[in-house]
């Protein structure tokens, strides 16, 4: 009776604000797990007390450094009043396949379960961004959040996913279906990593500079296109300051643009991704996410000249960087269905699923100007029709 009579008009609604501060620190080294590099035992010695580690190798890893595990136990050992190592490294596969095979997480997650490990404890993730988002994942969903060091060994991861808040894994055909905002708690870049990678996973990477300095910082995008050459032919002196800066942009946007966790729909660093995310998909991951970031920065730049945006100068400067970069502009699964925009073969779902995936409007970011870009919510398809076979024009005479 009393419940049937209440009055509840009166009754104001309870309003909570939370403000949570993320502090985490990207470090530059060589030599990580030499006992003489004290670095990763002070990153986890925050508080002077033992932590208790597991450790994910990333297989492809091995391949070209097969000590790293018994590295990894020596340094544990040395430092065994600081660190304890739970259980042996778990090496888990390398590139998409570690972010298409959802029983990696699980994986991760029995080992987390089986040997105790609590809240305070550490993983870390050692590997490219395709492990190192994948074990993110795992990290930030075991007990809520178990504390995360990431050390990618790739450009890619080095320069831009391993150093920002994002963590995922695929699903259902769609890239980055699954994942979560949880920063890691170091982000140790250690460059010796690099000497080891293929030509294609050392270029690959450059791809997400070329983006940042594009929509931000026009010096960096002039160094990255007097050096070119350099950076093609492996200069690690180039390539160390690259990784460097557009590490720097990336942080800075995260952590000044005022969506780290992005509530919004704006994705500025998601220039030339709609593309890119797609291709990866129809290409069953032939393409480095670099490589298809490319083609997708091609496409919107050539785009982005063709609405008047940009101007000829600066569109053919940047499609001939890309090409001094070594990079191909142009798959054939980029013209598939072109005319079916509902075709699951069609570049164009990757409109829809960008959308999707952001939330609300579709925003997409063009370019104006070296340095400056523009985020737009329609676009002409006819336009970008238009876009992808000048794409295949380039390229082809560029084979020829």
């Amino acid at each position: 009776m009393y419940l049937q009579e209440r009055n509840t008009s009166k009754i104001e609604s309870l309003h909570q604000s939370v403000a949570v501060r993320f502090d985490y620190d990207v470090h530059f080294t060589r030599g990580l797990f030499e006992p003489s590099n004290p670095l990763l035992a002070k990153v986890l010695n925050r508080d002077n007390v033992t932590k208790s580690i597991i450790v994910v190798v990333d297989s492809g890893l091995l391949e070209h450094h097969p000590q790293l595990v018994a590295q990894i136990q020596n340094y544990t050992n040395f430092y065994s009043q600081i660190i304890n190592l739970a259980v042996e490294p778990i090496v888990v596969p390398g590139g998409e396949a570690a972010k298409n095979d959802p029983t990696l997480v699980e994986q991760i997650h029995q080992v987390v379960e089986r040997v105790g490990l609590c809240r305070h404890s550490y993983i870390l993730a050692i590997g490219g961004g395709a492990v190192i988002d994948m074990v993110g994942y795992a990290a930030a969903t075991a007990h809520r959040g178990i504390r995360l060091v990431r050390i990618p060994t790739t450009v890619l991861a080095q320069n831009d996913s391993g150093v920002g808040v994002k963590n995922g894994i695929n699903a259902f055909g769609k890239k980055n279906f699954l994942g979560t905002f949880a920063p890691p708690v170091a982000v140790l870049n250690d460059f010796d990593f690099l000497n080891t990678l293929d030509d294609r996973d050392w270029r690959a990477g450059i791809a997400e500079a070329v983006k940042v300095a594009l929509i931000k910082d026009s010096n960096f995008w002039q160094f990255i296109s007097d050096r070119a050459a350099d950076l093609a032919n492996r200069d690690s002196e180039a390539m160390e300051y690259l990784i460097y800066r557009c590490s720097q942009l990336h942080l800075n946007h995260i952590a000044g643009y005022g969506d780290p966790f992005e509530m919004g729909s704006s994705r500025p660093l998601d220039f030339g991704h709609w593309a890119a995310h797609r291709l990866e998909h129809l290409t069953n991951y032939r393409l480095r996410h670099g490589e298809a970031v490319a083609i997708g920065i091609a496409l919107d730049c050539t785009y982005s000249y063709l609405q008047g945006l940009l101007t000829k100068k600066d569109w053919q400067q940047i499609i001939k960087t890309l090409q001094q970069l070594g990079f191909s502009l142009y798959v054939p699964e980029l013209a598939i269905d072109l005319d079916d925009t509902n075709s699951e073969s069609c570049v164009f779902r990757g409109l829809v699923e960008f959308k999707e995936h952001i939330g609300g409007e579709l925003a997409i970011m063009l370019l104006q100007g070296i340095g400056r870009g523009i985020e737009v919510n329609t676009v002409d398809i006819s336009l970008y029709q238009k876009a992808i076979l000048w794409l295949q024009m380039i390229e082809t005479n560029i084979s020829a």
